[in-house]
Formats: structure tokens, C-alpha cells, sequence
């Protein structure tokens, strides 16, 4: 018996398959069996035609393929190349030891790409299972980004026959130790970051408290809910505040790149993080992902690292917003069915945008409101206290007037962003503020006595929940990075606090 190794998906992480051959006499047959999908089983004509049209034989024997485990299910034509491989090798003594094998192939016997490789490699790669696969040469420019394998690009079957059976193997393709991008640098680690503003902050005139909560959100990661008159510039802040957020280091890059591929994108291995923007009508499978066969990543877990951007907030179902509040606690959700379990990763940063009534006008100077009070209620009434409580920073736009000018500009502000991200590494932060647990809360968000009277006072005025006091910390420890200072002080408290809806 022979083996190679490929790999499978079980939800969003890879699992090694082992691919064994074994050819026994009988009637000529070729069977596939460990839980293979149509795409596998249909491998059995491409490998055939694979083979014989480049001069190999077809051995007249029973053929079988076991891919094991067989208790796992497998899908993909990128096994096509491990099977082929193993029957044109035939009684070849070659030593197939730690090889991985991916492709599909061409009637022909080119080697072609499979959508799936990218997430899969990258996905063994994190396991630090695998050294070195022969993958198509075509995806050699994505692939060599992967860290720690060797990638071995064959462009038809007789090559990768070849290099199997040769004595002295080529160079392989190594992965790329930097991105040439902009970087910021720290304890040998590097952050990467783009100075490219297609949308930028200069554009809003006016809305100055805005702006200043929107830099708080970026340089913490706090979720944001701007609540004002159409056409106030919600959605333009937004939209915006994609382009100023932290930078990334290497992994993350590659991850971004991955959600990329699970949308049905190409990877385009930027600095920017991922921006999702579900319409209101959405369902929840399609929000949070899910599936009655196999559970498919959703927009929250497609938003990680990234924005998820809830406009018109109100007009969502109720069991969205219900549903929201496990990842924006827990940062992370699990999507549970018969026939499949999966935990994915979902920290990002939610900004929401909302009217303040029906009609949109409450807030207007000029246009009289058309709601009633019952109406605004009612409006209002579809976004819980617990999921509120989970909002950081809530600002309230003005109506545009004459007057108003533009500021900042986004190079400004994603300035400001990274200084901060700098602070908050120099502190030996992990995460960013806005992700600190309580025991990182009591070690990098210390009170002195002036500070803590407000805090006193605010949980007695306000009737602060546990939840809202140390979201109310992590602000408070951002607004204190955006000055340059090392303690939080009773004005970076006050500050937060202007920021709770009450």
C-alpha cells in the first residue's frame, strides 16, 4: 500500500487526509471510498484521462483508494493530484514521507488551482503539520505567502512524477518573510499599514464629536452607534473609519486573505481590514452563517479583524440583534446543527447607524417630525438594554449647518490610530482595548483616587451595569493612548462617560 496526505475542510480548519492506494488482483475496477463527495468520485474519469494521455498505464486491477479518516467527510477536486500520483507511481520504490499533494487535473494532465488551497495550506500551516506540498505552479504567487512550508509548483502530472521520483529535489518556493507595505515596528514584530484614503474624513464638514468618537472606536476597536438625521454623514463615517483602523501584522494579513477566498474573492494580501455591510433584510443564516448539510461562514465571522456595518440598526429582526450579542461578548460564535458543529472567530468592530425616529426628522431644527410619541417608542423599543449595554461609544449627529467645515483628514487620524496601537503594544498588550479581559482591565486600566470618585459616582447616577463599567475602563484607557498618557485621569473618565447612552 501506498500513501499521501491532502487535506480537508471541517468547518473553517483544515484536517490532513490520508490518501492510500492499493491495486489487488480481480475485475478491472477503480473504487473511492472514506466519505468522499461527488467531486471526489467523479476524480475517477479526470486521473484516468490524466494518465493516459501522457503515456502512462492504466493498470488493469482492482483499484482502490481509501481516504482516511473515513469517518470524516471530504470534499474538493484537489485530491485529484494525490490519486493520480499513487497509481502512476505504480511498483516505483519512492519515498512519499510527510508529502502532500493538491491539484486538480485537466483531461490532459495539467495541474490546475482548486478555490479551497489557499484556506487549507494556510490552515495546516497554523497547525504546524506540514513541511512541504507539491501544489499547481499557477498558485505559487498567493501559496509562497503561507509561512513554514515549501512549496514544490508543478504545471501537469509528469512533472509532479518526475519530482517524486527525482534523487536531488529542486529549490522549493518559500514563503516571503516581509509585505511591501509601510510598517510599524515593535519587539521585531511588524505591523503593516496602507496610506492610501479613497474615502477620507476630510470630506465631512462639521460633525467634530463624531469624528472624535469614530478615532476613539478605530484606535480601541469599540463598537460604535451614531444615531442622527438623514444625510447627517453616519453612513459617510462609517464607510470611512475602515481606512484609519490598526495596522495588521503577517498572520493577520494572511487570515484577511483567507475570508477573502471563503467569500469566492481573490486574496489581495492588503493592510485593510475587512468591511461587511449586511442589508437589514438579511437572514440569519446568511448574518451568522450556517447551512443544513455544512455550516457556511457567515458576515459576522467574515467581518473578523475587520467592521461589521449594521445600517439602519432598528429595521433588523429582532433575533439578529438578539442573536449579535454572544460575538460582540464573546468574540466569537458557534454555529450548532445536526450535522455539523463550528466555532468561529468573530472579533470585529461594529459600527451601527440609525435615525432617531421613523421619519428621521426628531432631530431636525427646520423639518417638523411626523412621528408620534407611541411611534418613536416603539422604534426605540426594538433595541434591548443588554444589547445597548454592549455599545461603547454612542453619539448623537447634529443637523448640517452653513457653518460647518472640514477638519482632519484621515492621514491625520490613522496617525493618531497608530500611535496608540504602538502604546498599547509597549504595554505588552495582546489584543487592543477593546478586547481586554477583566484581569488585563485590572492590570492596564489602574485608577487613581480622583479617578475613582467618578467612577463611584457614575455607577450611583447611572446605575452602571459590571458590563458597562469596564467598557467604560477600555474607552477611558484609548482616550488615554490618543493623548500620550501613560495613567487614565479623570478627564479621559469624563470623556467616556459622554459617551454612554443613558
Amino acid at each position: 500500500m501506498k500513501q499521501l496526505l491532502c487535506a480537508t475542510f471541517e468547518g473553517i480548519d483544515a484536517k490532513t487526509v490520508e490518501v492510500q492506494f492499493t491495486a489487488t488482483k480481480g475485475l478491472p475496477a477503480f473504487t473511492i471510498v472514506g466519505m468522499a463527495n461527488t467531486a471526489i468520485t467523479e476524480s475517477k474519469e479526470r486521473v484516468k484521462s490524466a494518465l493516459l494521455s501522457n503515456g502512462y498505464i492504466f493498470p488493469p486491477k482492482r483499484l482502490t483508494v481509501n481516504l482516511a479518516p473515513s469517518d470524516l467527510k471530504k470534499e474538493g477536486s484537489h485530491f485529484d493530484l494525490a490519486i493520480a500520483l499513487l497509481i502512476g507511481l505504480g511498483n516505483d520504490d519512492v519515498d512519499l514521507d510527510g508529502w502532500y499533494a493538491f491539484g486538480e487535473l485537466g483531461l490532459n494532465g495539467d495541474v490546475t488551482e482548486n478555490l479551497l488551497l489557499y484556506p487549507i495550506l494556510l490552515s495546516l500551516a497554523n497547525q504546524k503539520g506540514i513541511a512541504k506540498a507539491i501544489v499547481p505552479d499557477i498558485s505559487l504567487g498567493k501559496l509562497s505567502k503561507i509561512p513554514g512550508i515549501a512549496f514544490y509548483g508543478v504545471k501537469n502530472l509528469t512533472a509532479a512524477l518526475e519530482l517524486l521520483k527525482c534523487s536531488d529535489l529542486p529549490t522549493p518556493s518559500h514563503s516571503h518573510s516581509t509585505f511591501d507595505f509601510p510598517r510599524e515596528s515593535h519587539e521585531n514584530q511588524l505591523y503593516y499599514y496602507h496610506e492610501h484614503y479613497p474615502l477620507d474624513f476630510i470630506d465631512i464638514k462639521g460633525q467634530e464629536h463624531a469624528k472624535r468618537a469614530a478615532l476613539i472606536a478605530a484606535a480601541g476597536m469599540h463598537n460604535l452607534l451614531l444615531e442622527g438625521s438623514p444625510g447627517s454623514g453616519k453612513s459617510m463615517i462609517a464607510k470611512r473609519l475602515r481606512h484609519i483602523l490598526p495596522p495588521l501584522q503577517n498572520d493577520e494579513i494572511l487570515n484577511c486573505a483567507k475570508l477573502e477566498i471563503l467569500e469566492g474573492k481573490d486574496p489581495t494580501f492588503s493592510p485593510l481590514r475587512p468591511f461587511r455591510s449586511p442589508h437589514h433584510s438579511s437572514t440569519g443564516a446568511s448574518i451568522f452563517g450556517g447551512g443544513a448539510h455544512k455550516a457556511q461562514i457567515g458576515e459576522v465571522g467574515l467581518a473578523h479583524g475587520g467592521i461589521l456595518f449594521f445600517d439602519e440598526l432598528p429595521h433588523f429582526s429582532k433575533t439578529v440583534l438578539e442573536a449579535l450579542r454572544e460575538p460582540l461578548e464573546d468574540r466569537h460564535i458557534r454555529i450548532s446543527r445536526v450535522n455539523a458543529k463550528v466555532t468561529y472567530e468573530a472579533d470585529f468592530l461594529f459600527v451601527s447607524a440609525m435615525n432617531p425616529c421613523p421619519c428621521g426628522n426628531l432631530f431636525s431644527t427646520v423639518i417638523p417630525c411626523r412621528c408620534s410619541d407611541i411611534e418613536i417608542t416603539r422604534y426605540k423599543a426594538r433595541l434591548s438594554d443588554p444589547f445597548l449595554d454592549r455599545i461603547d461609544l454612542y453619539i448623537q449627529m447634529h443637523p448640517i449647518q452653513a457653518s460647518d467645515r472640514p477638519s482632519l483628514s484621515s492621514k491625520e487620524l490613522h496617525a493618531k490610530v497608530r500611535q496608540a496601537f504602538l502604546r498599547q503594544k509597549q504595554r505588552g498588550q495582546m489584543g487592543l482595548n477593546g478586547a481586554l479581559s477583566d484581569k488585563e482591565i485590572l492590570e492596564y486600566c489602574p485608577l487613581d483616587e480622583e479617578a475613582q470618585k467618578v467612577i463611584d459616582q457614575a455607577i450611583e447616577r447611572f446605575h452602571l451595569s459590571f458590563r458597562a463599567i469596564a467598557r467604560l475602563l477600555k474607552v477611558a484607557r484609548t482616550i488615554a493612548d490618543i493623548e500620550g498618557e501613560e495613567n487614565i485621569r479623570k478627564e479621559h473618565l469624563l470623556e467616556a462617560l459622554s459617551y454612554r447612552k443613558r
